[in-house]
């Protein structure tokens, strides 16, 4: 109007949302999102408002499957924290406790009774087993020193191999509870009217993403599979004080060429990806 120019900003109204059965490494994947999006003095209000607006009913997985490693990572098969309610499948049903005060307010609502000790023990023994059964593992423990390993082998010829076998799909990206790289895009009405300044969720793997100043910076398969892993687990420590890892094996799951993140690792690091019994 009058030919000036107006920023609006859009309002965040985040209705409350519930999850139920979410399992222990996507909850060790939030709490890695809360150090990008809450701390260090860059609070995501969006992010923040539908953190505080989340009610998490945990499960205790009492299965692994043949990806998962969340032993290792240190972050499973049980939820230990940031969660209201928590549910352990045992054969008559399930052996439930809260951790918050939301939680326990649902609890007392619902017509429970008390576990008895055989079935507490009874859950106990499903999350072990759970636990055993993983045979894999990250290498060097999921540590900082995975992060001195990666850096001092930038050049090691398993990134070429790797780089032969991956499509650039960005599957590993979408479905890695800790990834969070996105892009801003400008939506302009065809009209002139107004534009719209949106942000969309992105993947390192695809060449737009390290598009600067007129120039792809990471130009091949290669580099994109370097930044990621390299990100992944070892400057992360840098940035964030822990792993960007959490054991999910869901990168390998949906990888359809077979890539195997701790595989890749155990090549470099010349250590085994196979869990010890």
């Amino acid at each position: 109007e009058n030919g000036k120019l107006i920023f609006k900003p859009e309002q965040n109204q985040e209705a409350p949302l519930a999850v139920i059965g979410v399992r222990a490494c996507d909850i060790a994947g939030m709490e890695v999102q809360d150090k990008t999006f809450l701390e260090k003095g860059h609070t995501d209000i969006r992010y923040q408002q539908r953190r505080q607006n989340l009610f998490l009913i945990a499960i205790n997985c009492t299965y692994s499957s043949q990806n998962c490693f969340c032993v290792s990572t240190n972050t499973g098969p049980c939820a230990n924290s940031s969660y209201d309610v928590v549910m352990t499948e045992i054969e008559q049903g399930f052996v439930i406790h809260d951790v918050s005060h939301k939680g326990q307010g649902v609890l007392d609502q619902l017509n429970l009774s008390d576990a008895t000790a055989q079935q507490i023990q009874n859950a106990q023994a499903a999350s072990e087993q759970a636990a055993n059964s993983q045979t894999k593992r990250i290498p060097l423990n999921n540590s900082r020193a995975l992060r001195d390993l990666l850096f001092n082998n930038l050049e090691h010829p398993r990134w070429d191999e790797v780089a032969s076998r991956c499509l650039s799909c960005g599957n590993c990206t979408q479905v890695c509870p800790t990834c969070f790289c996105h892009a801003e895009k400008e939506h302009p009405a065809l009209d002139g009217s107004h534009s719209e300044h949106v942000r969309e969720w992105d993947s390192c793997f695809t060449a737009g993403h390290s598009y600067v100043g007129g120039k792809i910076l990471r130009d091949d398969t290669r580099k994109r599979y370097r930044q990621w892993l390299t990100h992944k687990v070892g400057s992360w420590f840098d940035q964030y004080d822990t792993s960007g890892c959490v054991g999910c094996g869901r990168c390998v799951t949906w990888c359809p060429v077979g890539i195997d993140l701790t595989e890749e690792l155990a090549a470099i690091s010349g250590e085994s990806n196979v869990r010890a019994k």
